[in-house]
């Protein structure tokens, strides 16, 4: 069902939408969110579901169901540094309901949350509903003005359509600064496992994450330099990939042009507004985020729930939220600035010296690195921030029907 007068539009049905619309149809808000795509398939788009975010599914009951879908789980980061193999996280003695990252495409993360919303009254999703823009009344958004010409008018506009949003345009933003970029590939994979794995040799990184079958791999660029490593060629990338990770065989099946590799143009920047009276940015539209950590869906997750404890009631009763959108930002602030900060520090101090080989011993890791693989206790410590996160949020939201 559409639903023509809502109490509040959803812009983009990614992780961050789908979850905000859930909630807020929980709590009996009428809510229309807005795709602007057919459907949810991407590839390479963050498959990763971290502990913090099955906590949330799991305080509203889904958490069974939501493991019932295709996945694979991971609970510990390797690390190999020119030849020397190193164990450098452990999630498994998380004291939480899946102490474990979830590796589940995308589009079956979203399908489940549509699938889960459709069953409240309240909630109504809209497939290929492009917005254009946001009807501006006084300074105050009222709404969005769709692809096709019409409009949707609401009393609270969610932006939650990712970096290129709309809703950036409209509020200050802070660039932080990147400087990396991404090539993302997959390739078959040979024997078990279930760990996500860097590799470094020499200045080149590759991270890889294993998906049952195969590995989605990342090949970390120099930022802007996508298209100088495209002019050697791809049988150049190729024996790139191989000297580096000799495990990854098949490329020349896997790879056999550029069609299969794409380009993850890496931004880390944040709005230092995220509301003005009608609208509120969260997620990636508030705060772009690297792949470092690989936490940015969990992110953009704990930001609905959020979202959905300070307006799901008022806007259930029918209250004004203006006055209460900043208190969004004052909450998740700390988590986005401590993030973003450890995400700078690591393009800083080892990506970009480790690509431009001004290591000071590059065949030598880090010493935090080689602190980690020697005493076993000490893996917690990325495990826990990883997978519990800075302030993670729990489900206060009201449910309508208790």
């Amino acid at each position: 069902m559409v639903r023509e007068n809502p109490d509040a539009i959803v812009v983009g049905g990614g992780p961050a939408g789908m979850m905000a619309g859930y909630l807020l149809a929980r709590a009996g808000v009428r809510v229309t969110v807005l795709e602007k795509h057919a459907d949810f398939f991407r590839d390479f788009r963050g498959d990763t579901v971290h502990p913090s975010t099955m906590q949330v599914l799991d305080e509203l009951g889904l958490l069974e169901a939501f493991l019932k879908r295709p996945h694979n789980r991971i609970d510990r980061a390797e690390l190999n540094w020119n030849g020397r193999a190193m164990t450098i996280g452990d999630l498994s003695h998380l004291n939480m309901p899946a102490p474990f990252i979830a590796m589940m495409p995308q589009w079956e993360f979203l399908d489940f949350l549509r699938d889960e919303a459709a069953r409240l009254p309240a909630f109504s999703l809209r497939m290929s509903a492009p917005v254009n823009g946001f009807i501006d009344e006084g300074g105050r958004i009222a709404g969005v003005r769709l692809g096709e010409g019409s409009t949707l008018r609401a009393g609270l506009t969610i932006a939650c359509d990712g970096r290129t949003s709309l809703a950036r345009d409209m509020l200050p933003l802070e660039s932080l600064g990147a400087s990396i970029d991404v090539f993302w590939f997959a390739v078959p994979k040979q024997g078990a496992g279930q760990a996500l794995r860097g590799v470094v040799a020499g200045e080149q990184l590759i991270v890889m994450i294993d998906r049952g079958d195969y590995w989605q791999c990342a090949f970390v660029i120099a930022k802007g330099g996508a298209e100088a490593v495209r002019a050697r060629g791809i049988a150049a990338f190729r024996a790139d990939i191989l000297t580096a990770a000799p495990e990854l065989t098949g490329l020349e099946v896997a790879l056999p042009d550029w069609d299969k590799v794409s380009l993850l143009n890496v931004s880390l920047d944040r709005l230092t507004q995220w509301s003005r009276p009608g609208l509120l940015a969260i997620g990636d539209a508030a705060h772009a985020m690297s792949p470092v950590g690989g936490i940015g869906i969990n992110l953009a997750i704990q930001d609905a729930v959020a979202t959905a404890n300070a307006l799901a009631a008022p806007l259930a009763r029918g209250e004004p939220v203006d006055g209460l959108l900043s208190k969004v930002q004052a909450r998740r602030w700390l988590p986005t600035r401590l993030v973003q900060g450890a995400q700078r520090a690591m393009h800083e101090r080892v990506l970009r010296p480790l690509m431009l080989g001004d290591l000071a011993k590059p065949g030598r890791p880090p010493l935090a690195v080689r602190m980690l693989n020697r005493f076993p206790l000490l893996q917690r410590i990325p495990g826990y921030l990883i997978g519990h996160g800075i302030r993670m949020e729990h489900v206060r939201s009201p449910r309508a029907d208790v």
